[in-house]
């Protein structure tokens, strides 16, 4: 829970950058859990309140929540959970696509017993929380599944660059989540093993490649998501000057219902 979060010091004295570090996590994981909502305001007084610390660590872990596009910041006007970005969202879908799709490619070349192992016990998680219908349950079952085959190949900027892009999807899959896209995901899961174990890369990169592709089925995209919360979602346009320009809901709307759908992987 948020409230457990928020107000539960350690004990023993803390140094400004444990404390921050403590803000930064607890924070990040309501955002992206959307137990703060998009647009929420973040009150500073009311921060340090509840973490028992000074106003430095609390505007500290701002601006880091800032860097990661979590938080917007205008001065005199205070700090708002940052809007869900749907421009920013097909970057990182494009982001993860290039560099998962090449990692379980280059997994399928190594016949990794232990591994496959592994993805096979992850899988009968996965099955046995959607038919319990436990839906934080398989996003947390998913999320292990990607990162055990990213770090499996062993590349630590690579892994880096994609738990960042994960991290900025994270609020759209869990808006959009539902015990469909659930069930697709399964069998996208269960095609990327069966890749894997046949020593196939261009048919483990093609099911990676293929998450994207199918979350494309009408209905499924965030264009319906604008639709019916206009208020979490946002696109940004830019004037001559390539200044940001929020666009209107209706627009937002309208530009989600094609190629957004694809941000369901």
């Amino acid at each position: 829970m948020i409230q457990e979060r928020l107000t539960s010091p350690r004990n023993g004295p803390r140094s400004h950058s444990g404390a921050t570090d403590r803000i930064v996590e607890a924070l990040r994981e309501a955002i992206v859990s959307l137990e703060i909502a998009p647009g929420a305001v973040l009150d500073k007084a009311e921060l340090t309140a509840r973490f028992g610390v000074s106003r430095f660590p609390v505007s500290e872990a701002l601006n880091r929540l800032k860097a990661e596009g979590l938080v917007d910041i205008k001065p005199q006007s205070g700090s708002t959970v940052s809007l869900i970005r749907l421009g920013d969202a097909h970057e990182n879908m494009f982001l993860r696509r290039a560099l998962e799709a090449e990692s379980v490619a280059r997994l399928a070349s190594m016949q990794n017993l232990p591994l496959l192992a592994e993805l096979d016990r992850s899988l009968r998680y996965q099955q046995a929380a959607i038919q319990a219908d436990d839906r934080i349950g398989f996003h947390e079952l998913d999320l292990a599944f990607h990162d055990l085959l990213i770090s499996a190949v062993g590349y630590r900027r690579v892994r880096a660059i994609v738990e960042s892009a994960r991290l900025m999807l994270d609020r759209v899959r869990r808006l959009l989540n539902s015990p469909r896209r659930h069930a697709d995901t399964f069998v996208e899961h269960r095609a990327i093993v069966d890749a894997i174990r046949a020593g196939d890369p261009d048919a483990a990169r093609a099911a990676m490649a293929a998450q994207a592709v199918h979350a494309a089925r009408p209905g499924a995209g965030a264009g319906d998501a604008a639709r019916r919360r206009p208020s979490l979602l946002t696109t940004l346009s830019y004037d001559p000057k390539n200044r940001p320009r929020r666009s209107t809901a209706s627009s937002m709307a309208a530009s989600t219902s094609g190629e957004n759908r694809r941000l369901l992987q």
